[in-house]
């Protein structure tokens, strides 16, 4: 909840510095003026895994531009967007200017992509279903934003402080039992530290406890439903039967339901579904590579470019590779990089557009050019 109310007193302050611009004119006698404005109603439709954060994210960069909103929050997680709404209600909000929809959720994101009243987008999902809303926008036109897919390289070299990456990737690959789209996909390791970092990594995920993420000293709850771990189980299973092998872990828990034990797989290969696919559960897939080339190619290797980490003490290297990593976002020795004060989004077929910082709110409005003539 503390990150979800950090977009709020965010944009509640960045709002006040919307600012246009006087441009030096092109003839003495006129004046050119830029002026920002509420783009208009906005619609936005949020994922389940962040109930809450995911939606201050987006309402409170509209809200801060002037704009009205109409949510579809996720058919698992409505309770949290309707308590919000009425969060917002007691705030002051007038009634109409934060809307949420429930129920069907193909017949509301069709009417909120096809109704010409709404000026803009913005989804987080899947790439897939990215792809349809971008369709189903088209023919009205709309202002888009799309934080979608990952498939995020968490790489580590072998002059990397190996206690430190494995804090790392403990923190970006379970967290939220590895059920964020900026977590860690795919763990890299040079081969000179392949063993050691694996041998670390294993006795921090022996250490992890799973169970009901209320009760004090669990560290890792359920997936979201039956699909979820089925997933997960199709692909561990697929990558043990090309040659992977299990570290620790690798089925479902004794507790049952959609508990799955802390995973890690090595000798995982790029021929296998895990290299590909987002996991989105508490496996981590160990790839092992020879040269500082090798890491960046294997991590570029995927259509998506949405999060990116990697673990180094060289300076010069943590530039290079930084600059060759095709991601929105690159994390150099840290794993958690989420912060409402920062641009958050990708690249390539995971997404359009920008969360969080100055540059969240400028998708919400939309930029007036004025010439003034006559002037003497």
């Amino acid at each position: 909840m503390t990150y979800a109310a950090s977009f709020i007193e965010w944009f509640a302050e960045e709002g006040k510095r919307i600012y246009g611009d006087m441009i030096p004119p092109h003839h003495a006698d006129k004046r050119i003026l830029v002026s920002k404005e509420a783009i208009g109603v906005c619609a936005a439709i949020t994922p389940w895994n962040f109930p809450a954060a995911m939606i201050t994210r987006k309402v409170g960069p509209a809200l801060a531009a002037g704009c009205s909103v109409v949510l579809k929050p996720a058919e698992a997680t409505p309770l949290s967007a309707l308590a919000l709404a009425e969060l917002a209600e007691r705030a002051g909000v007038p009634k109409g200017v934060f809307n949420v929809l429930t129920g069907d959720p193909i017949a509301i994101g069709g009417e909120l992509c096809a109704n010409p009243t709404v000026r803009k987008l913005s989804f987080t999902g899947s790439t897939e279903v990215g792809r349809i809303l971008m369709q189903q926008c088209a023919p009205t036109i709309k202002k888009l934003s799309l934080e979608l897919g990952g498939n995020a390289p968490f790489i580590v070299f072998d002059d990397a402080d190996l206690d430190a990456a494995v804090q790392g990737a403990m923190l970006s690959k379970y967290r939220n039992t590895g059920q964020t789209c900026v977590c860690a996909n795919r763990l890299l390791v040079q081969e000179g530290v392949l063993d050691q970092f694996v041998e670390k990594l294993a006795a921090a995920v022996g250490a992890l406890r799973v169970g009901n993420g209320a009760e004090e000293g669990v560290t890792q709850g359920p997936l979201i439903d039956d699909a979820a771990i089925a997933k997960v189980e199709e692909l561990v299973a697929d990558a043990l039967g090309k040659g992977a092998r299990v570290v620790c872990g690798g089925k479902p828990h004794s507790l049952g339901k959609t508990y799955y034990e802390p995973t890690i797989l090595a000798g995982v290969t790029a021929q296998m579904r895990i290299a590909r696919e987002e996991v989105f559960g508490p496996v981590a897939p160990v790839f092992a590579f020879k040269t500082e080339a090798d890491a960046v190619a294997m991590a570029n290797d995927t259509e998506y470019g949405l999060a990116s980490y990697f673990y180094t003490e060289n300076l010069a290297r943590s530039l290079r590779v930084a600059s060759a990593l095709e991601y929105g976002m690159v994390g150099i020795n840290t794993g958690l990089i989420s912060t409402e004060l920062a641009p958050f989004g990708g690249m390539k077929s995971s997404g359009l557009g920008r969360e969080g910082s100055k540059y969240g709110i400028e998708d919400y409005l939309e930029i007036k050019y004025v010439c003034i003539g006559g002037i003497v």
